[in-house]
This record gives C-alpha cells, structure tokens and sequence, in this order.
C-alpha cells in the first residue's frame, strides 16, 4: 500500500465518541482529488490499517476531514485516534478510494445511522449542488451522539435520534422502489439489515450501501482446495480450506496490496479472467457480483476448480 504522511492540523469533538481530524500535506501540497464515498487508509501504530470515509469539503484541494467514533470494544485503533493523536502529530494515510460512489440519479434518499453520516454528508452535498431532489434521513442513539447536526441545518434532512422517536419509520421512507430514485444507506449492521430485508426484491442498483465492519457470512460453498493461476506473473497455487487467496499468493512470492483483509476496504480488488468467484466480500453489489470478473482476494474464495487471476 502507499502512503503518504499528513499533519493533523486540527483535531476537533463533533458528537459523544467522535473526533474529527482535518489532516493536510506539511508543504502545504495540493491532495489527491476525491469524490463522495470515498475514503481514507489511516496507518496507526502497530501495524493497524483503519478506513475512514472523506467528510469534508471535496472542494478544498489541500485538506482531508474524517472521522472517528470511538469503538470501545475494538482493536485498539480508535481508542489511539482519540486518546494518543494531537493537532501537529504526523499520520500516515493511503488512498483516497471509492467503494461507495454516488451514481447520477434525479432523486436521491440518504440514510444514515450514526457514524454512518460520514460518506453521505459530501454526497448530500454534492446533490444539492447538482439540483438534484434529495432528503436525508439522520438516526443515532440520541442528539449528543450523532455527529455534524450543526451542519445539516436544512429542511431536507429529518433527524430522528432514537432516544427521542424510537426506530426509525423505514417502510414509510422507502416506500415502493422507484427508478428514478436512488437509496444510498451507511451505517450498524441492524440498520443495513433492516434496509437490505425491507428492499428484498428491488431491482439492482437502488440501493447502495456500505459497511464499516463485514457482513455476516455463511460457510464457503467449496469445502475443497481450489487452483489459482496467476496470468501476469506465471504460476499457480493451490488455495487450502481456511487459506486466503491473498496469503497463498504471498506464501508463492506474490506481493497483492491489501489493507483491511476483511473485504471493506477495496484495496486488494483484483481481475477474474478464467473461472467463478466465490463472493464473500461487504462491497460488490449484486449486479457486479453476477458479472464475476473481479474479487477481493483477502476473503472470497472459489466456485470452481480453478481460477484464473489478472495478477
């Protein structure tokens, strides 16, 4: 993966539990472009790779915002980001990427639990620059908890902290699906839950969302070891049951860049030229799940006997 180091020239609260850090280049340099959903490698100490999804202002050519909500069942990573990182401290961060882009559409419903407002705040932005009919619906546990409220002054946005109304009213805001309109949710996997089963059956592509933490999986359909044959670098391995194909393919003297190694992140995507993978990543949607000619190599595995890789 590659990187660059940051300054972190402000760090700020925005919510209970959440931290902002706006980082810029120390020469003051000009950042890599980004565009709504994308996001951000944060490199921490020892070793901890962290995605944080972009949440400021894409306009602004010599900052980075994200993000943090301090997970206190977690690995250790946000707990650093709040507690250890001050404004002056260097970071490194690779990227930016974007699994989660907002497509052209006429009319757009935003959800968003909790941290989950981070990829959508710049895409509701983005909207309301394009014209585009638009309404955001904002949940958390409660007001204190639920970052940027003092950006998304607007009467297009309802927030609906639970504390005060409960769940929020999912079938009344979906409605039926619409062509027309596109529905982008991030946000706790019971919320993505509840929005994937009450969107069962829609066609492809009205809905988008994305994971922070991977989805549950079911075992994998091959009990059995596969072959992987790498086009561009010759060879081949053999993938054991509980194997990754990115480790199987470091053990053979292949370095694949990868990052999360959970299947959110995007870093490891890589070309299906010959077989049927065998999808257990949190990011493809179904549609370029059925097209079958890419993976994420840290976690989906195979269908068939043999794959063959543009590696």
């Amino acid at each position: 993966m590659t990187t660059v180091d940051l300054r972190i020239v402000d760090k700020a609260s925005a919510a209970d539990g959440v931290v902002t850090l706006t980082l810029a280049h120390p020469r003051g340099n000009r950042l890599p472009d980004w565009a709504p959903g994308a996001h951000v490698d944060l490199v921490l100490p020892g070793g901890l790779v962290r995605q944080y999804s972009l949440c400021g202002d894409r306009y602004d050519p010599r900052t980075y915002r994200v993000a943090v909500l301090r997970e206190p069942h977690g690995r250790g990573g946000s707990a650093f980001v709040h507690d250890e990182l001050s404004a002056g401290d260097t970071v490194s961060i690779g990227g930016p990427r974007n699994n989660f882009p907002l497509v052209p559409a006429g009319r757009y419903l935003f959800i968003a639990g909790g941290i989950g407002i981070t990829p959508l705040l710049p895409m509701v932005r983005q909207a309301e620059l394009l014209g585009a009919d638009w309404r955001l619906l904002y949940g958390g546990r409660s007001r204190a908890s639920m970052a940027f409220l003092d950006e998304l002054d607007h009467e297009r946005v309802t927030v609906r902290p639970q504390d005060e109304y409960g769940l929020l009213d999912l079938g009344g805001w979906l409605g039926e699906p619409d062509w027309s309109r596109k529905v982008y949710c991030c946000g706790p996997e019971p919320l993505l839950a509840a929005v994937e089963n009450r969107c069962a059956g829609w066609p492809a592509g009205l809905l988008r969302t994305e994971r922070f933490v991977p989805a549950e999986q079911g075992a994998p359909v091959r009990a059995e070891p596969f072959e992987v044959a790498f086009a561009r670098a010759g060879g081949s391995v053999r993938v054991q049951p509980g194997q990754s194909i990115l480790d199987a393919a470091a053990a053979a003297g292949l370095n694949v860049l990868s990052s999360c190694r959970h299947g959110t992140c995007g870093t490891c995507e890589t070309g299906v030229l010959e077989g049927i993978p065998e999808h257990r990543d949190s990011i493809l949607d179904d549609a370029e799940r059925a097209a079958g000619d890419c993976m994420f190599v840290c976690v989906s595995r195979s269908r068939t006997d043999r794959l063959v890789l543009d590696l």
